[in-house]
C-alpha cells in the first residue's frame, strides 16, 4: 500500500495529513513549528508505514523553510505544489468555496496521489548550489531595493535640488549610486549648503569616496553647478527637504553597501562550484549573472529532462494555444522571474562578445521582430545550449552553438 502527505504550511503550525491509496485518511494532526513539531510528523510517518527503503512523499504550498530542509534530509520526495495549482484542485471537491488548513492538508495528499506524474519534486541540489541560490536572490533584492530608493532620492531632488541631479544623475557607473554622489549629498542635503562648499570641504568629501583621479576637475565643476541660479522652496520647506533627503540617503547607502557586499559573497561561492567554468564559457555570463543562472536552475541534473523544460521554466518559450482552426502564440508569463529577469542582460552582454550571437540577433530583427522579442529569442536558444553543455560537461563552442554561414566559412 502506499502512503501519502500533505502539509499545509503556515508560520506558526503546520496540518498534515496522510492518506492511502484510496484516499482514505491515515492520519492527521497539527504540528507546530519547531523541532516537536516535526518529530510529531516523523512519528505520524513511521506509524503509518514510513520506511528508508520506501519514504513517503510530501506534497506542500512552498519550496523553502525549515520544515521543507528538514523535511530533505530525511532523503524523501518533497513536492512544492504552486498555491494556484492547489486553489484549482480545491475546485474539484468543494464547490460551495469552503476552505479549511486540514482540508488542505487532505487536498494536497490527494494530489500526490493522482497527479504526481504532472508536478516536479523539489531538486536534489548541493548544499553549495542553496548557499549560492540564497546569496544570488538576497543580491537581486538588494539591487531592486537600491534602484527603489534611487528613483524615491531623483524624484525628491526633482522637486527642490536641481543642482544635484545637474551634477551627478548624468553621470555613468550607477549615477547617484555612486559612493562620491552619496557622499557629497550626505554633506550638503540641500542647496544652500551645497553653494557653501568649499574647494577643501570638497576635495576631503572626494577623498574620503575613495577618489584619486581628476580632483581638481570635478571641484570646479561641482562648484559651477551648486553656484548656478536655481529655483528655490521657501527656506523652512527646504530645510524639512533636506532632512528627508538625508534619511532617504541613510537607507539608498545601506541598500548600496549590502549590494556590493553580496555581489563579493556570491560571486566568491558561484567560483567555487563546478558549473561556474561552463556557465561562464557562455558569451555575455559573468560571475555574477552566471551565479543568478546557477541559482535558479541548480545543479540537479535530473530537474529538466529536455531543454524545453528548461525555456519553459525561463519564460523564454512561447505558449501555444489552439482550438480548432485557430492557433494563437503567446507569451509566457507564468515563469521563474529572477532567471528571465537574467534574459535580456545576458543577449545585451552576448552581442558583443559572440558573432554569432550578433548575427542572429540581426536577422531576428530583419525578420520584424521587435527588439525584446529578438532579446527573448537568443535568450531560449542560449538557454538549450547551456542545458547541453552541463548534461555533457563540455564548454561552450562558438562555432558549433551559431555555425557561420556558408560564405563567410569560404
Amino acid at each position: 500500500m502506499n502512503l501519502y502527505c500533505g502539509a499545509d504550511w503556515a508560520e506558526g503550525h503546520h496540518d498534515v495529513a496522510i492518506i492511502d491509496d484510496a484516499g482514505a485518511v491515515v492520519s492527521r494532526a497539527r504540528i507546530g513549528n519547531d523541532a516537536a513539531g516535526f518529530a510529531q510528523l516523523l512519528g505520524l510517518l513511521a506509524d503509518a508505514g514510513d520506511t528508508l527503503e520506501n519514504p513517503v512523499p510530501v506534497a506542500i504550498e512552498t519550496d523553502r523553510g525549515l520544515l521543507v530542509s528538514a523535511l530533505r534530509v530525511t532523503g524523501r520526495a518533497i513536492y512544492p505544489i504552486n498555491p494556484l495549482s492547489v486553489s484549482r484542485y480545491r475546485s474539484r471537491h468543494q464547490v460551495a468555496g469552503a476552505k479549511s488548513d486540514a482540508a488542505d492538508a487532505v487536498l494536497l495528499a490527494n494530489i500526490l496521489r493522482t497527479d504526481a506524474a504532472a508536478h516536479r519534486p523539489l531538486p536534489d541540489d548541493t548544499e553549495l548550489a542553496q548557499a549560492i541560490r540564497v546569496l544570488a536572490r538576497a543580491q537581486q533584492d538588494a539591487v531592486w531595493a537600491r534602484q527603489r530608493l534611487g528613483n524615491q532620492v531623483c524624484a525628491l531632488l526633482k522637486d527642490f535640488y536641481p543642482a544635484a541631479l545637474e551634477a551627478f544623475a548624468g553621470l555613468p557607473e550607477g549615477a547617484l549610486a555612486r559612493r562620491d554622489a552619496r557622499i557629497i549629498l550626505a554633506a550638503a542635503p540641500t542647496p544652500a549648503q551645497a553653494a557653501r562648499l568649499s574647494p577643501a570641504r570638497l576635495r576631503g568629501l572626494l577623498a574620503k569616496a575613495g577618489r584619486r583621479r581628476n580632483i581638481d576637475r570635478d571641484i570646479e565643476r561641482l562648484r559651477g553647478i551648486f553656484g548656478a541660479e536655481y529655483l528655490h522652496q521657501p527656506p523652512q520647506v527646504e530645510a524639512a527637504m533636506g532632512l528627508q533627503l538625508a534619511a532617504l540617503l541613510r537607507q539608498f547607502d545601506a541598500a548600496c553597501t549590502a549590494a556590493d557586499e553580496l555581489t563579493e559573497a556570491a560571486t566568491a561561492h558561484f567560483e567555487r562550484h563546478p558549473d561556474a567554468e561552463i556557465i561562464t564559457s557562455f558569451p555575455g555570463l559573468g560571475k555574477l549573472t552566471g551565479a543568478r543562472v546557477l541559482a535558479e536552475i541548480g545543479d540537479d541534473r535530473t530537474r529538466f529532462s529536455d531543454a524545453r523544460g528548461l525555456k519553459a521554466y525561463a519564460g523564454s518559450a512561447p505558449i501555444t494555444r489552439t482550438s480548432g482552426k485557430k492557433t494563437v502564440v503567446l507569451h509566457r508569463h507564468i515563469k521563474n522571474r529572477r532567471l528571465a529577469a537574467v534574459g535580456p542582460i545576458w543577449a545585451i552582454s552576448s552581442l558583443r562578445a559572440s558573432p554569432g550571437a550578433r548575427r542572429h540577433f540581426d536577422a531576428r530583427r530583419a525578420t520584424g521582430d521587435w527588439n525584446h522579442q529578438a532579446q527573448r529569442h537568443l535568450f531560449n536558444k542560449f538557454l538549450g545550449q547551456l542545458h547541453h553543455c552541463l548534461h555533457t560537461g563540455r564548454p561552450y563552442d562558438e562555432h558549433h552553438a551559431f555555425p557561420p554561414p556558408l560564405a563567410l566559412t569560404a
